[in-house]
């Protein structure tokens, strides 16, 4: 990040140069303008290319460091056992599924407030 705000930084002080330098020799308003950006453009390409070059090597360690973390997170994820993850997911689990199998109803005996999954039409006789 400090890199960026240093070549940014440069890149306003090489316009602000250049836009003196244009004004200078007669050029206003627009002109001086336009042409102020053209030749500090052409400036910082050539003497701000180890600024450039330094952020884009930061960006990409940043990308393959995110990529790696991102791939690390997914491979723990797929070692869990099913359990652990539908418990995290909000799912009931495995053990759940297999007392609703049975029958249990739900602590109040009420078994009409469960949710069947169907359509109310459905489940009224």
């Amino acid at each position: 990040m400090r890199s960026l705000l240093t070549y940014t930084a440069a890149r306003l002080g090489l316009f602000a140069v250049a836009f003196g330098v244009v004004y200078l020799f007669g050029a206003r308003s627009l002109v001086a303008i336009i042409l102020a950006w053209l030749i500090s453009g052409l400036a910082s390409y050539v003497l701000l290319s180890k600024l450039r070059d330094r952020i884009s090597a930061n960006a990409v360690r940043r990308i393959e460091s995110r990529r790696d973390r991102l791939a690390a997170a997914a491979a723990r994820e797929d070692d869990l056992p099913e359990e652990h993850v539908r418990e995290a997911d909000g799912a009931p689990s495995a053990e759940a599924d297999a007392k609703d199998a049975d029958g249990d109803a739900s602590a109040d005996g009420d078994a009409e407030k469960r949710d069947t999954g169907a359509p109310t039409a459905a489940r009224e006789p």
